[in-house]
């Protein structure tokens, strides 16, 4: 008998981590895709699993990182993944404002 290959996509494993609350579902508000992030700032890497485009690998959800600048509509994002400092391009629907306090 043949196996099959576990697939290795960039979603995998990820049906609970990438689903939506019930009170949270429907479109995404403009006020989280209009906000303006300015360099230095901390946010929360939260993805938004109905939009695809600048979504980063689940390695980094919940992860907070530090904003560097602005790349087109996504922003460059710092982010510690044990002693390494990642620079990953996220678009504002997968990131929030951190909570300092």
């Amino acid at each position: 008998m043949k196996m099959g290959r576990k697939a290795k996509g960039y979603r995998r494993k990820t049906r609970s981590l990438l689903r939506r609350n019930p009170r949270e579902r429907g479109k995404t508000g403009l006020s989280k895709i209009l906000y303006e992030y300015k360099p230095g700032e901390k946010v929360v890497v939260k993805i938004e699993p109905s939009v695809h485009k600048g979504m980063p690998h689940r390695r980094y959800h919940g992860r907070i990182g530090v904003i560097v600048n602005k790349r087109g509509r996504s922003y460059v994002v710092n982010v510690t993944q044990g002693k390494a400092v990642k620079e990953i391009i996220v678009r504002p629907e997968h990131i929030i404002p951190h909570a300092e306090g």
